[in-house]
């Protein structure tokens, strides 16, 4: 497994990560109301070894003109499409700062990607009246990494988008569609496009901290249950809503219609958490969701020990016997 994970990993043993106790929490969080949450056991929320901002979400991104990228053809990114524009967000960057905030067509929107989980969901980052800029707390649940407001310093589940401690627990952010897909597919869909610009942060982007993580056996700092029907816990599995096809099956059919929705799988994108260089991971194709009219649904990409952990009353859907 990769660097990043095995530090991580000493980081964890060495800070004692058992402290799951908000009192121990507020010294670096004074802000934050530990007396509202959702959470039942302390326990389920780690340090992932950052600390608060450790991982630093970037604010108001630079853009480029698509014809002025230099992405290698399977290079993944994520995409959005409103209105008939679209924005391009690599993973090259998302997989070292996690959080992008950013306004796209007059929407305030958070795009967030958990390596560990592989989740990636655009929110719109409005709560009521108030809008919202989200950082990256250093913590995680469920392996997934857990967000914060700079307003309230509350907490968020990134893979739920719920606000699980602090002022405005029970809180829900509104997914919109995106997708991931892969540079060329996007590029050749959108030559007028935008894709966002290489981060002044000094990373090396476009190499992968977590190399091999997807071919693990076992997901980083998880202890929950394994995935039911035999199911490996790093398959990746499209969720929309409280459902989730295993990302095999799909590829297998190609196209398959359930659940009032339409699920297409074409090749040719590469896992960004395979080999140290993202563009040179495997292939592990690129899937499309849309409703029976031909829109686009707000979807997830994330690994099966996640959606279990977070939907434990979900429907596996495996085919007839579902």
């Amino acid at each position: 497994m990769g660097f990043l994970l095995r530090a991580m990993a000493w980081l964890v043993l060495t800070a004692g990560v058992a402290m799951a106790d908000p009192g121990f929490w507020k010294n670096e969080w004074p802000r934050t109301d530990f007396s509202k949450t959702s959470v039942e056991n302390w326990v389920e929320i780690l340090s992932g070894g950052p600390g608060k901002d450790g991982i630093p979400a970037l604010t108001a991104p630079k853009f480029i003109a698509v014809s002025k990228a230099k992405l290698a053809a399977r290079e993944p990114v994520i995409t959005l499409e409103i209105a008939g524009k679209a924005r391009a967000y690599p993973l090259r960057y998302l997989i070292w700062h996690e959080i992008v905030n950013d306004r796209f067509q007059g929407l305030p929107i958070a795009v967030t990607y958990c390596p560990l989980c592989n989740s990636a969901l655009v929110y719109y980052r409005k709560n009521k009246r108030e809008t919202l800029e989200f950082g990256v707390t250093g913590k995680l649940r469920n392996s997934d990494m857990i967000m914060y407001d700079r307003q309230t310093e509350s907490w968020w589940q990134q893979a739920t988008g719920k606000a699980i401690v602090g002022k405005l627990t029970g809180a829900q952010l509104s997914p919109l569609p995106s997708w991931m897909e892969s540079w060329e597919s996007f590029a050749t869909r959108n030559p007028r496009g935008e894709v966002m610009a290489e981060p002044n942060h000094g990373r090396p982007y476009g190499t992968n901290p977590y190399e091999r993580y997807d071919s693990s056996k076992k997901p980083f700092l998880f202890n929950g249950e394994m995935p039911p029907h035999g199911i490996p816990p790093l398959v990746r599995v499209v969720r929309v809503g409280q459902r989730a096809w295993p990302l095999p099956r799909i590829a297998k059919a190609g196209e398959i219609r359930e659940a009032g929705v339409v699920i297409n799988w074409t090749g040719l994108q590469a896992s960004a958490l395979d080999s140290g260089t993202i563009a040179k991971g495997r292939d592990v194709g690129m899937i499309r969701v849309r409703n029976e009219k031909g829109e686009d649904v707000a979807h997830d990409l994330l690994f099966a020990f996640a959606f279990h952990a977070f939907y434990p009353r979900g429907a596996w859907m495996l085919g007839k016997s579902d």
